[in-house]
């Protein structure tokens, strides 16, 4: 079995590459990183340590990493004949991978089994994304033949590394990745580490509004209050009562749409409190809060649950508070920070709102966030 994994950072080694080497595949790195490539060329392993109230140490060897800008003939030689391709790039990358991953499917042999393409971004229905974008990039009509697409949710925490940590991965020691079973067509392969279910999309924004909500929410909140780490952050109370009102809005949502028992999100919440609490685990707020006009964006973690909710006739103050905090998040270095601040400083209320959140006027939730934009401009 073989495994090609796109992104060879610290989420590629320390989750999904991880796993994929545990379930025995042969496994391949591909990234665009001269250095992190080179490093992984020349060595034989590398150690995933994970904190928390189970600390281990794997070793992982095995392993292979092809220059997917400097060897694209060689990442098509690989993918040609994988069993499963996986990426952790983000998002907005998945377009710069899609036609490496397509031209790698097109020279499949006839014949031979389709290969799984899954997408482990922090993103909703990510796969989705890459498969528009590779068959766009696809010569040919037998796409369908070769290959197949399935989502997935990946969750595990991953803090900034220390800078001698070379190859080496501290990650936490909880980690979930769920798989939609359909597109296997009942024929799924053997790794423990995942979760197989019927229906993704539920467990999709079980993580994305609790997880990433949450934690968005303690760096926001914590970098107003002047704290370094997250676990610093939810160490305050007044933070900490933040970040829990905001898990209890978007669990009532998570009940009302996907029907989750309430004792099930209580159970789920509570969980993810104690992972953001975990001092072994130095995250810092500016790297989790980073990106505020990608996180404020209309169906991710703050806007999309509060629209919803006010759809729903349901509360959502504390998402409001945590878009607040948002807007008033300005560390130096972050180019989304910049623009967003140049945006409050530049356009009135209403168009700031709709540019940053991208809700109608007429939206239910446009007035209140209107306002909470007024109240930023007014600080500037």
């Amino acid at each position: 079995m073989k495994a090609v994994h796109f992104g060879a950072g610290n989420i590629g080694r320390g989750f999904v590459g991880l796993l994929l080497h545990e379930a025995g595949y042969e496994l391949v790195f591909a990234d665009v990183a001269d250095a992190l490539i080179a490093q992984l060329q020349q060595a034989d392993s590398y150690t995933v340590a994970t904190v928390g109230q189970h600390p281990t140490e794997t070793v992982v060897t095995g392993f292979r990493a092809v220059n997917s800008k400097q060897q694209p003939e060689v990442l098509t030689e690989e993918l040609a004949d994988a069993d499963v391709v996986t990426t952790a790039v983000g998002a907005r990358i998945l377009r710069f991978v899609a036609p490496n991953i397509a031209a790698g499917i097109a020279a499949r042999p006839a014949g031979a089994p389709r290969v799984a393409v899954m997408a482990c971004e922090n993103a909703i229905n990510a796969t989705d994304i890459l498969e528009q974008e590779v068959r766009a990039a696809y010569e040919g009509d037998d796409l369908d033949e070769k290959a197949f697409f399935a989502n997935t949710a990946v969750d595990r925490i991953v803090p900034v590394q220390d800078a001698d940590a070379g190859l080496d991965v501290t990650v936490e020691d909880f980690h979930e990745w769920a798989v939609e079973r359909g597109p296997f067509g009942g024929a799924v392969p053997d790794v423990p580490g995942i979760t197989w279910v019927e229906e993704l999309g539920p467990y999709i924004e079980r993580k994305l509004f609790t997880v990433n909500t949450g934690h968005a929410t303690a760096a926001w909140h914590g970098f107003t209050a002047g704290h370094e780490t997250i676990a610093e952050s939810v160490a305050d109370p007044a933070v900490a009562a933040q970040v829990a009102a905001v898990l209890e809005e978007t669990s009532a949502l998570l009940v009302a749409k996907h029907g989750f028992a309430p004792e099930e999100m209580e159970a789920y919440r509570t969980k993810v409190q104690g992972r953001f609490a975990n001092r072994s685990l130095p995250d810092p707020v500016e790297r989790v809060g980073r990106s505020p006009l990608r996180k404020l964006s209309r169906e991710d973690r703050i806007i999309g649950p509060a629209a919803e909710l006010a759809e729903r006739e349901l509360g959502s103050s504390a998402l409001q508070d945590a878009f607040a905090a948002a807007l008033a998040f300005t560390p130096e270095g972050d180019e989304e920070v910049t623009r967003l601040q140049e945006l409050l400083a530049s356009k009135d209320a209403d168009a700031a709102t709709a540019e940053i959140t991208g809700l109608a006027p007429e939206h239910p939730l446009t007035p209140a966030l209107r306002d909470r934009v007024a109240a930023r401009q007014a600080q500037l």
